[in-house]
């Protein structure tokens, strides 16, 4: 087994790791900052992959404006720890075997399919003009359509939390010493 599968192997396990852990956690800050472990852990996966410059967007877009953003949203929001419930039979009863399947499957794979060949870092063409290119002309489209709705996640986020009512249902007793008439307005209704 040669270093370069090793160090693949290895940094895909803290990639799933970091997912894990994103999902074990109850408050939305941990689980954001295990998020940039997993995006870390793929921008070193793309590196080992040849895909530099993919690599280097990963770092800097995701793991640096997307994370911020995400980490803006939950302060601006002010979420708590979250509340757990017992969760849906549906997603136990499929989710359960679905992820054994799956885990199996990419053992399997990893197992019997590996291939000794592996690319050194910079071998394949993939230069940031041509993929700049690509992307300003192709997928110019999707590309804004996606900044479009990060805008919109954004601005529903800015309305959600500047909602009095919002405020007074996640902060109750804070509300009504604040603003008494709001509360005995709830209460009428």
């Amino acid at each position: 087994m040669s270093l370069h599968l090793v160090l693949f192997l290895l940094f895909g396990a803290l990639c799933v790791a970091g997912a894990i852990n994103l999902l074990a956690h109850r408050h939305p800050i941990d689980s954001a900052l295990s998020l940039v472990v997993v995006m870390a852990s793929l921008a070193v996966e793309y590196l080992l992959l040849g895909a530099e410059f993919v690599a280097a967007v990963q770092v800097l877009v995701y793991a640096g404006a997307v994370m911020v953003l995400f980490i803006f949203v939950i302060m601006l929001l002010n979420a708590g720890v979250e509340e757990r419930t017992k969760g849906s039979r549906v997603a136990i009863l499929l989710g359960i075997p679905g992820t054994v399947i799956g885990g199996v499957l990419v053992a399997w794979v990893l197992l019997h399919r590996v291939s000794s060949v592996s690319l050194p870092i910079g071998a394949e063409l993939g230069d940031p003009r041509s993929l700049a290119r690509i992307l300003f002309s192709q997928f110019l489209l999707p590309f804004e359509v996606t900044s479009v709705l990060i805008m919109i996640a954004i601005l529903g986020a800015v309305v959600l939390a500047s909602r009095p009512e919002a405020i007074a249902k996640s902060h109750p007793a804070e509300t009504a010493k604040a603003m008494p008439e709001l509360v005995g307005a709830e209460k009428e209704h």
